[in-house]
């Protein structure tokens, strides 16, 4: 598998059940804006297709590529994300994980 990753980078996924599409909808606009700053860049946002081994409950999923862990925590615990957390858990179920790449 070709990885075309910098060493040091680091990955966000995020496992989604939607609550309220509407309100869905205004965070995943807002997301970009808020993780541009720290070098991140959001790579795939998707809803499920099939599960094809185990199990998983969750009907979407985003994945988000960042520089480095530090980047990672900058983002989360930045002020306009940590506004944003009140809309994503109005609109949705969400479990966030970090990864190093």
């Amino acid at each position: 598998m070709q990885q075309n990753n910098t060493p040091g980078t680091a990955f966000i996924i995020g496992h989604i059940k939607v609550k309220d599409p509407e309100k869905w909808a205004e965070y995943c606009r807002r997301v970009p804006g808020t993780v541009a700053p720290w070098g991140g860049e959001v790579i795939v946002r998707g809803t499920r297709t099939g599960v094809l081994d185990g199990r998983h409950d969750y009907t979407d999923t985003v994945l988000i590529r960042f520089p480095d862990a530090q980047s990672i925590t900058g983002w989360h615990e930045s002020p306009a994300y940590q506004e944003l957390i009140k809309v994503r858990e109005l609109a949705a179920d969400v479990v966030v994980i970090s990864y190093q790449g």
